[in-house]
């Protein structure tokens, strides 16, 4: 069993942790004062290759493992969890075009959301089935030229400022066989958007409703088959939770990190505080809380990797523990900083805030729990 990453993992890492370092983390602040992320980053992150990190190489993306994708949000994360969220949910949409869209949407559309030209948001999740994803109400009818939708999808990062959707819409009969998925493209006709979402963190990511009001799109948005829609949406949740579980641990890592200095700097009765022993047990208890969530994180995206029968289950474990694990040491680290650890200079209460959502989106984790159990009953 060997648990050390090859040297061409840790030059990703490496060098998505330099790029968070100079292009995203002296301005994650700004960011999300104005409440969006400019566009002109994207950009520069397509020439690293990170708008497709697992499309396929001959579809144009890098081809890259889950556990390397890990690796960058978790790099990228260091730097501002909500940037490197967004991102995922963006490779997500990428991955899913590449894996269940036709022909001529991969020839036509994937180029463009590889390079980012295209930046793409998901919507499932509504304003009345947020666990109970399968019973959404969102319609897509056919029509002579292709589908006419409408509904109200909830919770969409990204609403009015991605260039497209993909969005899940019911097709045919109520519960999951009768979900389909279909892209929407920006400026399509009946699309509008609600008005700009006040977060508790994640704020640079601007989040609205999607509202659908007799959209027309032609028949070729539709992505994949009719009926399956549901199945393509929960495929893309297996990765999606091992990268917010991914971008918990760069977020947490980045608070104990900046823990770790000021606790050198910072003195209290005579000495800087790293050296009261109380205070030393709780370094160790989040650096072991730490280091036991991320082996977790890499085995569950090595199973995704393999295809292993029991993947879909370790994703979920995973995505419970480690974004639990992650809000919990972030806590730590502001309650250790004092004072100054409420205060948005030093940057600890942005990443508290900013992780606590992982423990909500990409299925909350009391449907992780959901999922785990069933699946050990279905063994038993």
């Amino acid at each position: 069993m060997d648990f050390s990453l090859t040297e061409e993992s840790d030059a990703i890492f490496d060098m998505a942790r330099a790029f968070g370092a100079e292009h995203i983390a002296p301005f994650a602040r700004a960011w999300e004062a104005q409440g969006t992320i400019p566009k002109e980053l994207w950009g520069k992150l397509s020439e690293l290759g990170f708008g497709g990190l697992y499309v396929r190489e001959e579809s144009g993306g890098a081809g890259l493992s889950r556990l390397d994708a890990t690796l960058i949000f978790e790099a990228l994360s260091m730097a501002c969890p909500s940037v490197a969220a967004f991102l995922s949910i963006h490779n997500m949409c990428a991955a899913m075009i590449d894996k269940f869209g036709s022909d001529q949407m991969r020839a036509d559309l994937l180029p463009r959301v590889v390079s980012l030209e295209c930046f793409m948001s998901y919507c499932l999740t509504e304003p009345g089935s947020g666990s109970d994803a399968a019973a959404l109400k969102t319609r897509a009818t056919r029509d002579n030229a292709g589908y006419v939708l409408n509904g109200t999808k909830a919770f969409i990062s990204g609403a009015g400022y991605s260039d497209g959707y993909i969005v899940m819409a019911r097709t045919g009969e109520h519960g999951p066989r009768g979900i389909s998925a279909l892209v929407v493209m920006d400026g399509a006709q009946g699309l509008s958007f609600g008005g700009l979402e006040d977060k508790m963190g994640w704020r640079s990511q601007p989040t609205r409703q999607v509202q659908f009001d007799d959209c027309h799109v032609g028949a070729d948005a539709l992505l994949g088959e009719e009926g399956h829609g549901f199945r393509y949406a929960m495929a893309g949740l297996d990765g999606g939770r091992l990268n917010i579980a991914a971008c918990s641990l760069g977020g947490a890592q980045a608070a104990l990190n900046a823990t770790l200095a000021y606790m050198g700097e910072r003195h209290a009765f005579g000495q800087s505080i790293d050296q009261f022993q109380a205070l030393q047990f709780r370094l160790a208890d989040m650096e072991i809380e730490m280091q036991a969530a991320r082996v977790f994180l890499r085995q569950a995206a090595w199973k995704l990797d393999q295809g292993a029968p029991d993947a879909t289950k370790f994703c979920a474990m995973a995505k419970k523990f480690v974004t639990e694990a992650g809000s919990r040491v972030a806590d730590q680290c502001l309650q250790l900083h004092g004072g100054y650890g409420y205060l948005g200079d030093y940057g600890i209460e942005k990443l508290v805030r900013d992780l606590r959502v992982h423990q909500i989106l990409e299925g909350t984790n009391e449907i992780m729990r959901l999922i785990v159990a069933r699946q050990m009953l279905a063994a038993r």
